[in-house]
């Protein structure tokens, strides 16, 4: 009898060593926080600086790091339309609503990444549905996400659209299951870029359910593709033209190391502008550098050089609106594309140069900077 007592509770120790070790904080970096840096040094709040995760990471070493540097935040997937419709016949809130409580707890606001686009639920992607069986649900899911979720407290932003375009073109349906937009079967407007009317469906959606919250229309292609960006620019001045509401757009900067070329960075400032100049919030909205030749320490300084020259580009352009910048990946053990070493921390949470980089960049502002390495324009799809 007193041998089982004593295996039990050696085995409730050791089980609860092993979750101390699990859940411990991960090591904090020198200096100060990022987001106590943004609250000292840009009182204005015309920059924001955002981290992404999961509401099932919480309490562990990334959800730490994510609550311990960033006063904006993005839930990853959790408000998605495969996440919370996967099932055409319900709504499942059981991942979203745990950011309700949490971001209060943690003094932060939210933008929601549920955009109408190529990530929708499998079912929705199936050939056999029709325009109006599409449209009936996305109207359902957009109103039912603004309606639970607008005017609760730190849910500030909402991605509307997204990845609506590739290679200078509609984003169409495509046969199968995978990266398609099957909203694209719902039709096209007849204006003279035939602009597809989940578009305007979701904004007119947003509007009427979402009054609180800002509407961010999201893309991922860098600048290799300007025609991308002028149909969204004239799809902005569409949307607004018929009494639509759009307040930011939004960058998917997923980059290779070496991107922060002379051009690449002047093609980053002219889009800032012109969304300033257009009454419109400028966000990165998905920062990753990828190391995809190892992460030796030349390796890694280069990818420090390349977050701060983006970085010092969003510090500048400040003075002439709105601009957030949000990493995609915290750590490298966790996210898509581990084996590119995209994050701020390392596999064992420790800051990497990346981090400091950012952390001086933000206590300095100082004048531009152009990082080394080859310049590289490949087009990153996720």
């Amino acid at each position: 009898m007193m041998k089982n007592m004593l295996f039990i509770f050696v085995l409730i120790f050791c089980s609860l060593l092993c979750s101390i070790e699990l859940y411990a904080e991960s090591p904090e970096p020198s200096g100060d926080r990022l987001r106590t840096i943004v609250e000292n040094k840009y009182p204005d709040n015309n920059v924001i600086i955002g981290g992404t995760t999961a509401a099932s990471y919480f309490g562990s070493n990334t959800g730490l790091i994510v609550d311990r540097e960033f006063s904006y935040v993005t839930p990853e997937n959790d408000f998605k339309h495969k996440y919370i419709n996967s099932n055409p016949t319900k709504f499942d809130w059981t991942w979203p609503d745990k950011w309700i409580q949490h971001i209060v707890d943690n003094n932060q606001v939210l933008r929601m990444h549920c955009p109408i686009g190529p990530q929708a639920s499998e079912w929705a992607q199936n050939d056999a549905r029709t325009g109006a069986e599409l449209e009936t649900n996305m109207r359902a899911f957009l109103k039912a996400v603004c309606e639970r979720y607008n005017g609760k407290p730190g849910f500030k932003y909402m991605d509307v659209v997204n990845e609506t375009i590739e290679w200078g073109t509609w984003h169409k349906n495509r046969p199968g299951v995978g990266w398609e937009c099957p909203w694209y079967k719902i039709g096209l407007d007849n204006d003279k870029n035939g602009t597809p009317l989940y578009i305007k469906i979701a904004f007119e959606v947003a509007k009427q359910y979402a009054p609180d919250i800002k509407f961010i229309y999201n893309h991922h292609e860098d600048f290799t593709f300007p025609q991308s960006w002028e149909l969204i620019k004239e799809t902005i001045s569409y949307l607004r033209d018929k009494g639509l509401r759009v307040d930011g757009i939004g960058w998917q900067a997923h980059v290779d190391n070496g991107w922060a070329t002379t051009d690449n960075l002047n093609n980053l400032r002219n889009l800032i502008d012109w969304a300033h100049s257009n009454s419109l919030e400028f966000h990165i909205t998905e920062a990753s550098v990828w190391l995809k030749n190892g992460n030796s320490q030349e390796l890694l300084e280069q990818q420090a050089a390349t977050y701060r020259a983006i970085i010092n580009v969003l510090l500048e352009k400040r003075t002439t609106g709105k601009v957030g910048w949000n990493i995609w990946h915290v750590d490298d053990g966790h996210g898509w594309n581990e084996e590119w070493h995209p994050s701020l921390f390392d596999a064992d949470y420790v800051a990497k140069p990346a981090y400091y980089a950012i952390q001086e960049e933000l206590e300095s502002g100082s004048p531009p900077v152009i990082a080394p390495g080859p310049p590289n324009n490949l087009r990153i799809v996720k």
